[in-house]
């Protein structure tokens, strides 16, 4: 999988602010409706968080990937997003997290959801690649970092 593929700088936000695990999700599913017309952001944000009731996408060090089928998506699409400050996401860790990739797949993408997020689980374990990340400034470097790491 090439990152660039999936994500867009437009999909890139860094330093993004965030009360709660909530808040944060409604701000992406916003963003991504935003970008992506045929995706209406009430619904997205209603799957995110569904998906979050089945057990916390938190995978732990700060780092969180939540995930979703969705209608009207039409190609497996990603977002990543840094916090200004971190926000409680009942990781595993118990941590709270600044570091979230959206992953978006069509309703029928099971078998390439699941290695998507394989990918994006072992690239995300790379702590060198979490601090590159984390120490991007702006909307542009953290997709460039991003993009330039895959």
């Amino acid at each position: 999988m090439q990152i660039d593929t999936i994500l867009s700088p437009e999909r890139t936000l860094c330093s993004v602010s965030g009360s709660s695990k909530k808040s944060v999700l409604e701000t992406v599913a916003e963003s991504i409706s935003k970008d992506i017309e045929v995706i209406n952001s009430d619904e997205l944000f209603d799957s995110l968080i569904a998906r979050e009731k089945l057990g916390s996408t938190g995978l732990g060090n700060g780092i969180a990937i939540p995930h979703c089928r969705i209608k009207n998506c039409q190609h497996i699409t990603g977002a990543l997003i840094t916090l200004e400050n971190p926000v409680d996401f009942d990781a595993i860790d118990g941590e709270p997290v600044d570091l979230l990739f959206v992953l978006l797949v069509p309703e029928q993408a099971h078998e390439d959801h699941l290695n998507v997020l394989a990918e994006l689980a072992a690239r995300f374990s790379d702590s060198g690649f979490c601090q590159r990340l984390r120490d991007s400034n702006s909307n542009e470097s953290l997709f460039h970092s991003a993009t330039s790491s895959f």
